[in-house]
Formats: C-alpha cells, structure tokens, sequence
C-alpha cells in the first residue's frame, strides 16, 4: 500500500468532508478515492469516516489520526524538498559568520530562532572579525554574515543597517559628575577590539573622539572580553562600548550620543538563496529584540539606541 498516497487522500477528504471536492482537489475520481480511504481503514482496523447519503464527518479515530498523518506529510514533503536540494548540488547548511564580540546570549537567541524558521537548515556559525567576513563572503567560504559598518562591501548585498548606543565603560569606583562627555576621558588609555578585525569603525571612533576632545594615548587592542574588563577594572583603560554590566565597572552613556555601532547581514549580491533571506530577517529581528538594536534610516544615521544590560561588547 502506498501509506502516504493514502494517507493525502485521507487528509483531503478529513479537511473537505466531502468525497466530491476532496477527489476534484486530488486530480483524481471520486471512486478510486474512496477505495484509498476503504483500503486504509482496512490496514487500519478502524473506520475513520462516518458516511450517509447527505454528509460525510470523522469518526473519533479519525480525529485522533488527522494531525498524526498532517505531520507524516509534512515531513515526507520535507524529505522531498532536501532531496531537491541535495539534487541542485545545496549542503542543507548554511554557513554564516558572526562578529567575536557578539553576547552569549544573543548568539543563543539567534541559533534557537533561525532553527523555528528553518528547521532543515543546519546553522554553521563561525566567529569572525568584519574584515575575514567580508573576504570569506567573496571567496565563497561565508555565505552570510554580521558586519561591522563602515566596511568594504563593493561585492556585497547589506540587510537592513542596525544601531546599537556606544558608552564608557569605567571602574565602578571612579566618580562621575552629571553627564559624562567624551572629553571627560583625555589623558584614560583605551581598550577596544583589534583594528585588523574591524578597520572602518576602529578608525571611526578614534576620529570621532579626537573631534570630541579625546586622543587616547595609548589603544590597547583585545581580542578576549575578559581581558578588555581586566583592564578597565585595574584603572589601566577604558572601553567604548555597547552597555555592559559586570562586577565592579559601571556603563556610562556620553553625552549627546556622539557615537554608536552599526551592524548589518551581508551577503554576495549574486547570492539569492532564500535561506540567506531567512537569516538576515531572523538576525535582524533577534538583534533588535536581544541586542536593543534599532534601525538606522538614511535619514536619521545618529537615531538614538536604548540598549539592555547584557555581558559581551556587542551583546
């Protein structure tokens, strides 16, 4: 018996409750229909219809299979789908790159997200800086990632640009009077991550805080969070930063905003795969609600983010 042809005409008929539209919805006539439905009751040993010459209903043994054979189907019509993928040369994985400073938790958010959307998708997420992304996106390596802006992106198609609030980060014990501005941290040493990871916006907020009064004299460049921390907490730097809460530092936002961090999925613009579609509104919707990111229009590029606390420096 073929369960599954048999099973299609079971659901059709279960959801038309009637014999005549469920064959006209199959392509099919109506007696060889209801010879699949008499022969599947039979394999069975239950009747699943209650028939009369003016309507047909689900037995309760019907009922209680109807969602069992929806799901049987809807998971042969997956096999069949991955089957077309593997056909056309597709992995079933899409591999897509994430910045080093992205929180635990947003990443968590992000990997149980695109697995509701996605499920015959495996996620291979890699951990690397705008720089690697942008040159594994091009050489084929990437198929997706989260960049950091500004950055080259002349092969590149961008999602919908996000902004997230940048502060100061200082030892909890330094006193801070009223608003802290930018000029407030002449003559504070600043740790921020490895400009190799990040060229644009490491030389973007170095200008940024010269214009404001601030020329650090020395930039210590971390790649672990824990050690950026270790630093601020020793009273040997300072961090610009999305808000972060740990013991014994404390978040402080600058007066008037003058910075923030962009971020946005990128993809090759040849690339039209609808499972790169699916992560970049998926990381865009977890970023804005896990992240407190917000969308950056070109008409308001210093919209003001208003972010949560969370550990990691772009988290």
């Amino acid at each position: 018996m073929n369960l599954v042809g048999h099973l299609n005409a079971f659901v059709a008929v279960a959801e038309e409750l009637h014999f005549g539209r469920a064959a006209e919805r199959l392509g099919m006539a109506q007696p060889p229909l209801s010879q699949r439905i008499q022969r599947l009751e039979r394999e069975l040993g239950v009747r699943l219809f209650d028939r009369s010459s003016r309507r047909v209903e689900l037995t309760a043994a019907g009922r209680m299979l109807l969602e069992e054979a929806r799901d049987i189907l809807e998971r042969v019509e997956r096999v069949h789908t991955l089957a077309e993928r593997a056909r056309l040369g597709e992995t079933g994985a899409l591999r897509a790159g994430l910045p080093p400073d992205l929180g635990g938790a947003v990443v968590a958010a992000l990997i149980s997200a695109f697995r509701d959307r996605r499920p015959e998708v495996r996620l291979d997420l890699r951990e690397i800086g705008t720089t690697g992304q942008a040159q594994a996106l091009a050489d084929g390596t990437l198929d997706v990632g989260v960049l950091r802006h500004p950055c080259d992106g002349r092969a590149l198609a961008f999602g919908p640009m996000l902004a997230q609030r940048i502060g100061a980060l200082l030892p909890a014990d330094r006193p801070v009077d009223g608003p802290l501005h930018v000029a407030d941290l002449a003559g504070d040493d600043l740790v921020t991550t490895p400009r190799e990871e990040a060229p644009g916006p490491f030389d973007e907020m170095l200008a940024v805080c010269r214009r404001h009064g601030y020329d650090p004299p020395n930039v210590h460049e971390a790649r672990n969070t824990q050690f950026a921390l270790g630093l601020v907490l020793a009273g040997t730097a300072v961090a610009l930063t999305p808000r972060v809460q740990a013991p014994g530092v404390t978040w402080h936002p600058l007066a008037g905003d003058p910075l923030n961090q962009r971020v946005s999925c990128a993809w090759r613009r040849d690339d039209d795969s609808p499972d790169i579609a699916a992560f970049t509104e998926t990381a865009t919707a977890v970023l804005c609600a896990e992240a407190d990111m917000t969308p950056l229009s070109a008409s308001s590029p210093t919209r003001r983010v208003v972010p949560r606390p969370a550990f990691g420096f772009l988290a």
